[in-house]
């Protein structure tokens, strides 16, 4: 799970300060990176506050470590926000805000180098190349409630909506193609991906509710904490392709999602915790073709002892539910040839290469985590102001139903043996497994601490790894805090370790060591310069393994080659605060 914010106004202005403005910006190596943003707020009075800001980031196409410019990775984007908070009465807070968001990219990959015969064409084959524009926009309306002698409502109240618009423009077609995409009378393009110049679209709205309360109340040496709340939302999925294939490979459709639960903490004097929970979630997926859902149960519990002051062993069980997607339960209708002969006649009367079939019997992923551990948490150790905190945990997650695409036998064609049928299906029970170490020694003018995680996931069924999985990762931290702890020089190291357990076609992502160096100088109170630079020992590396291709089993170059991580970038940022009363 994660949790994540937007910037608000205590993050600009300071205690005593009625209204506050904080300026950054960056520049980067590798290549042209460059962010500026301006946040700033002002508190009416102590009722009314209004908050604001934008910011706007650009790069160019960067080199990985071996030198090579990777296409296609360089972006642009401009984003800003705006919130009203209104405390109406006393305990009560309502915030009304906006968010927007213009996301533009290309994506894909062109040819490397020329097409002079077909074995070296395929080595250097790429794919279409979109311009992609994605807008977001976000509103929400929030509703807190809490006063300190009211033991029975903590609420919490959130409505929102969020519109996203991707939309797409063929510029570059495969060379190899036919016509090189550009579309004439004698040759109508490519019916994959269309022709230079189509247009295609993805549009996703969604609207949503969450609230929830808790209340407290204590029997005899029990202290007691009840949180029930509901939540929904609705997903609204439309496809757009003037001439390719996207409308097929991404549906459109309607998924809604609800549910609630209801959770009970404990805690027994100051040594025992205990947090029990059950949440209800229900789905429902439609479109033209197909409707289906399905509904579940899910419960949790976890038990924490504290037998001594800094020393938590704990024990948790949690049942996790994933509905199935749009496009896994609702995809159907013929894979586009791409200009060649179709090859199979489907079910809804189209044809194509081979045929996608809905799934209206898809199940839900349902995954059951076992974890074990211990929290450690002790100050003054050495000193009077040092401390630690550690946390290692044991695991092992179990997801029942797990969803993959499934293609049918290979049956005899005129141009070998092909699959007619590909299929979201419930095959196979996922085990990932692990350990996890996080700690931290902060003795005030330096700190050190090294975190993390051994782990391996398997399809149990055929005893196959999962290509998600990132085997082993440690990163090692260690700083030191100069000049009266104004200045901060820090450095980190993280090792990865390469995944080879992966399905057949797969190319197995690197094993990699990436060094960082960090530096935070806090000149005035208002005035902080930052530098860094990332990949100090500009490594080649590939972060995940590389898929195959659904109908030859060879790696897609294009994807292979838009893997390689950045080599060393080097940034320095300034941030400028003002204020006043």
């Amino acid at each position: 799970m994660v949790s994540f914010r937007t910037k608000d106004i205590e993050d600009v202005l300071r205690p005593g300060e009625r209204w506050g403005v904080d300026m950054s910006g960056s520049y980067g190596s590798n290549k042209d990176r460059g962010m500026g943003s301006v946040f700033g707020g002002v508190r009416a009075n102590p009722n009314v506050d209004i908050f604001g800001g934008a910011v706007y980031r650009t790069q160019g196409n960067y080199k990985d470590g071996a030198g090579t410019e990777i296409g296609n990775t360089g972006n642009e984007i401009a984003g800003g926000l705006m919130k009203l908070t209104v405390r109406p009465a006393e305990g009560h807070e309502v915030k009304l805000g906006g968010v927007f968001q213009d996301y533009q990219y290309n994506i894909g990959q062109p040819n490397r180098g020329a097409t002079t015969t077909s074995a070296p064409a395929a080595a250097i084959a790429g794919t279409s190349v979109y311009a992609s524009d994605v807008q977001n926009y976000t509103g929400t309306l929030n509703w807190k409630y809490a006063r300190p002698g009211d033991n029975l409502f903590d609420w919490n109240m959130s409505l929102y909506g969020n519109h996203t618009q991707n939309d797409q423009v063929k510029t570059y077609n495969n060379r190899i193609s036919t016509g090189g995409g550009v579309c004439t009378l004698a040759n109508p393009g490519n019916n994959i991906s269309g022709c230079v110049g189509d247009k295609r679209g993805y549009t996703l709205d969604t609207v949503g509710l969450d609230v929830n309360n808790t209340t407290r109340f204590g029997v005899g040496d029990w202290r007691n904490a009840v949180t029930y709340g509901v939540d929904a939302f609705q997903d609204n999925v439309k496809t757009s392709d003037s001439r390719g294939n996207s409308n097929i490979t991404t549906p459109s459709g309607l998924r809604t999602v609800s549910g609630g639960f209801i959770q009970l903490k404990q805690n027994y004097s100051t040594w025992f915790e205990a947090v029990s929970a059950i949440r209800y979630d229900r789905y429902d997926l439609d479109s033209a073709a197909v409707s289906t859902g399905g509904d579940r149960f899910s419960p949790k519990i976890t038990l924490g002892v504290t037998p001594v002051a800094g020393f938590t062993p704990y024990v948790s069980y949690a049942e996790g539910y994933r509905a199935p997607s749009i496009t896994e339960t609702l995809i159907a209708g013929g894979h586009a040839t791409g200009g060649g002969p179709a090859l199979f006649n489907c079910p809804d009367g189209t044809s194509g290469l081979f045929c996608f079939l809905p799934n209206a019997g898809l199940r839900p992923e349902v995954g059951k985590n076992k974890e074990a551990g211990v929290n450690l948490k002790y100050d003054g150790i050495f000193t009077a102001n040092d401390s630690f905190r550690g946390k290692f945990n044991v695991f092992r997650n179990d997801v029942d139903g797990y969803i993959d695409l499934v293609a049918s036998t290979p049956v005899a064609t005129m141009f070998g043996n092909f699959s007619q049928f590909y299929q979201y299906q419930n095959i196979a029970h996922a085990r990932i497994e692990g350990v996890e170490a996080e700690t931290m020694y902060d003795a005030g003018t330096w700190f050190l601490g090294v975190g993390g995680h051994l782990m391996r996931g398997k399809n149990t069924q055929t005893n196959v790894g999962l290509a998600t999985i990132t085997p082993r990762k440690v990163t090692t931290t260690a700083g030191l805090r100069l000049l009266d702890r104004t200045l901060v020089l820090s450095a980190q190291w993280a090792s990865f370790g390469a995944n080879n357990d992966l399905p057949a076609g797969y190319l197995p992502s690197t094993g990699y060591e990436l060094v960082n160096l960090y530096l935070t100088w806090n000149a005035t109170k208002d005035v902080v310069f930052t530098a860094s630079v990332d990949n100090l020992l500009n490594q080649y590396y590939r972060p995940y393994a590389i898929p195959g291709s659904s109908t030859d089993g060879t790696t897609q170059n294009d994807v292979l080659w838009a893997s390689p991580g950045p080599g060393r970038v080097i940034k320095g940022g300034l941030k400028i605060h003002l204020g006043g009363a």
